[in-house]
């Protein structure tokens, strides 16, 4: 299948700044943003963030990232004309009203198209084992699930209006250890994407009569930092397609959920895991 992935953003020809009545320079340039699809990413300097910003941006979209470290040519690099770096805990919500004011100002009255929610968080044991519900602290419940959980709710509402005009779509990034206890995956971390893939179809519902799709995609094991070194050795005989799975191949379905090609799918949640849940 096509995804038109350099041929979705084609740009109408301008008019000239010499023709008559035609836009100054500064004009000229706000309309192109308007123009061009707009993505707000979080999560966006490693792993799967990093690989989405980088597809959608090679698809000519404008990539609004949020992410706790300062901003990192190399990490993202989409750092062309119109594109912003929000650097931010999203761990911490009170944090959401003046990340969502900044988002605003970047979009400067301009549509929103994605929103991908995708920073998650999955704290283990100091040894690297996994977290289990009897070890896990309040303070490591609430930062997890304000992250995974509190964060994309509040995007969404605070950005409901640039989405709503763009009949923009939400992808939500859960896990396939929402649906299964996992061998690393922390009960703190597979309860809040749990959470989140229920969140997923209630706002799906909820969104659907505005215009906007919410969907999620479900990873497995993908080779990123947030991967046990375990994983491999554990997993990967068990996974039908015996590899582990790489960022982009998560972006490229993300990439899917947000085009016209999906223009008739809401509510679902994808599993990208190499037939690891069947």
């Amino acid at each position: 299948m096509n995804l038109g992935l350099l041929n979705e953003q084609a740009v109408p020809a301008q008019s000239s700044d010499t023709d008559f009545g035609g836009p100054t320079h500064a004009d000229r340039a706000r309309r192109l943003l308007r123009e061009r699809k707009t993505l707000v990413l979080t999560g966006a300097s490693r792993g799967i963030g990093r690989a989405t910003g980088k597809l959608f941006s090679q698809a000519g979209w404008r990539v609004i990232s949020c992410a706790r470290q300062p901003f990192d040519a190399v990490r993202c690099p989409w750092n062309s004309e119109g594109d912003s770096y929000i650097k931010v805990d999203l761990s911490d919500h009170r944090t959401l009203p003046r990340v969502i004011a900044e988002i605003k100002e970047c979009l400067a009255g301009a549509p929103l198209h994605g929103l991908i929610n995708n920073a998650g968080t999955s704290p283990k044991m100091p040894n690297g084992a996994r977290l289990t519900s009897l070890a896990t602290s309040v303070d490591t419940w609430m930062r997890v699930f304000h992250l995974n959980l509190v964060a994309p709710i509040l995007l969404a509402q605070g950005l409901f209006d640039e989405l709503k005009a763009a009949s923009g779509s939400i992808v939500n990034v859960t896990s396939i250890a929402g649906s299964r206890v996992h061998p690393f995956a922390g009960t703190a971390y597979a309860t809040s994407k749990a959470a989140l893939a229920c969140l997923t179809r209630e706002m799906a519902h909820d969104y659907a009569s505005h215009g906007i799709r919410v969907n999620a995609v479900a990873p497995g094991e993908i080779k990123t930092d947030i991967l046990s070194p375990a994983t491999e050795a554990h997993l990967v005989p068990k996974i039908p397609l015996r590899r582990v799975g790489t960022p982009e191949e998560v972006a490229k379905v993300i990439f899917f959920l947000c085009s016209d090609a999906a223009s008739y799918v809401t509510g679902a949640e994808v599993p990208i895991n190499g037939g690891q849940h069947l």
